[in-house]
């Protein structure tokens, strides 16, 4: 009997001592992963947007209705620059100015001086082969004390020929060396008329006493000239 219970005990000794190697030695072997690995989005850097100062002095911009163009109707689009910054107030100002003037002229408080010419007349060019001419002036309406003053240009230079010249009834002669090339002649008024404007007639001729050309200026105001251009042949 003692020996069944010696050989029991001995089995279970054994059995525990094996159990204790084996679990001390055993490691056990992890799962194989075959998971497919994904790779996490990276957002794009996004640039901050541009920060823009309003133009405050762009005109802001008009946007008219559509309307049905037809072939033959006028272009509606306007070349002719007009100013987008009329001051309402000046248009009015100008009316009451005119009115004013018309007013102190009705009732002779004022010269009215709207017969007045006051941009310079060209007679145009003269071709000549004539050493000199000899221009002929006068007053051709009422005698009034018109003054002149005759001044020849060549290569930019001035020469006075007569200045303070009085018209009258009578002819004034104001003779020209002509140099060669372009010669430019200019008959000024200095004043006006008791009557009116400067008023003058003229006779070109010449040196052969050939008439070239005969005309007259009326109604110049202060300061406008005749002007002749004449080339030496």
């Amino acid at each position: 009997m003692k020996q069944v219970l010696l050989l029991i005990m001995m089995c279970f000794a054994v059995n525990g001592y094996s159990q204790m190697e084996f679990s001390s030695k055993f490691k056990a072997i992890p799962p194989l992963y075959t998971g497919i690995k994904t790779r996490k989005a990276i957002p794009a850097p996004v640039a901050p947007p541009d920060i823009v100062a309003p133009n405050i002095l762009k005109k802001p911009e008009v946007k008219f209705q559509s309307t049905n163009f037809k072939i033959g109707d006028p272009d509606p689009i306007s070349m002719i620059k007009t100013n987008d910054f009329i001051n309402p107030g000046d248009e009015v100002r100008d009316k009451m100015n005119k009115s004013i003037e018309k007013s102190l002229v009705s009732n002779r408080l004022k010269e009215d001086t709207s017969y007045l010419n006051a941009k310079d007349l060209d007679f145009g060019i003269i071709r000549t082969k004539s050493k000199s001419l000899m221009i002929r002036v006068r007053d051709y309406g009422a005698i009034d004390g018109d003054l002149i003053k005759a001044t020849i240009i060549h290569n930019y230079k001035g020469t006075v020929l007569a200045n303070n010249l009085y018209l009258d009834s009578n002819f004034k002669d104001i003779k020209i060396e002509l140099l060669e090339g372009l010669n430019y002649l200019e008959l000024e008024a200095l004043n006006r008329g008791a009557l009116g404007g400067n008023t003058g007639a003229f006779y070109v001729y010449d040196s052969e006493g050939n008439l070239l050309l005969s005309d007259l200026w009326n109604n110049f105001d202060t300061g406008v000239k005749s002007k002749f251009t004449f080339i030496k042949e």
